[in-house]
């Protein structure tokens, strides 16, 4: 468990543990979601600390009801900051090292042995039906055969007969087995910067609950008290 203590004021769905949930987490997977670990407990611990300054807010005897929505708000619009720049950040490292690994992922099949031989295989494979050519190249898959999938997969599909688009989805699928790590990690990835696109956008809506208006409103707030305060420095002028 991480050390973000639950709150009933926040919603739970930015608690940073929810990551734990991503599929593909685990030890090995952890250390590359840190930052977006980080960035949900910022959030987290940002809107709750905004909650207890609103409580003490509101027992200020100095401030009424609107100084202290005011001062609330100034407070929150500081923790808002913070936080979207973690996300921002997280997000922006995510997809860098996403585009990496797919890169990794469908890179070109370097093909070893002899050539003879693969351009056996390759012809082979070109006589049989589309259903037996997908039976045979998924069961050299399933065997790991480097030797049948290497012809077929680091030349061109023609000489095989195999479509540009199936050879590419088999070029992903060889590489996912032959680096488990690599596609694991991907995969983990991928659910974070998914799970920061789909809640980040929560903290407005929660920052909003925590000052207990919506912008409009204290940003009216804020056009009285200047008005106000100008009046009185035109008095003074006089």
């Amino acid at each position: 468990m991480s050390d973000t203590e639950v709150s009933t004021k926040v919603t739970p769905a930015l608690h940073p543990d929810n990551i734990k949930q991503i599929d593909g987490y685990d030890d090995d997977t952890a250390p590359y979601l840190g930052q977006v670990a980080t960035a949900f407990s910022e959030a987290y611990e940002g809107i709750k600390a905004v909650w207890s300054a609103k409580d003490a807010s509101l027992k200020n005897p100095t401030w009424n009801e609107a100084q202290a929505m005011i001062h609330t708000d100034d407070f929150a619009q500081k923790k808002l900051t913070r936080i979207t720049k973690h996300f921002d950040s997280a997000m922006a490292n995510l997809t860098k090292g996403i585009e990496a690994m797919e890169q990794q992922l469908a890179s070109p099949i370097q093909h070893s042995g002899s050539s003879a031989i693969a351009a056996e295989i390759r012809a082979h494979v070109k006589t049989l039906s589309t259903e037996d050519r997908h039976k045979f190249l998924d069961e050299a898959q399933k065997a790991g055969d480097h030797t049948t999938l290497s012809a077929v997969l680091a030349a061109p599909g023609y000489l095989s007969g195999v479509s540009e688009t199936e050879r590419q989805v088999r070029t992903r699928l060889y590489h996912e087995a032959s680096s488990p790590a690599v596609a694991k990690k991907l995969k983990a990835m991928k659910g974070a910067r998914q799970m920061i696109e789909e809640r980040s956008g929560l903290v407005f809506t929660a920052m909003t609950k925590a000052v207990g208006a919506p912008a409009h409103k204290v940003k009216a707030l804020r056009e009285a008290k200047s008005q106000a305060e100008a009046a009185f420095i035109l008095k003074d002028a006089l």
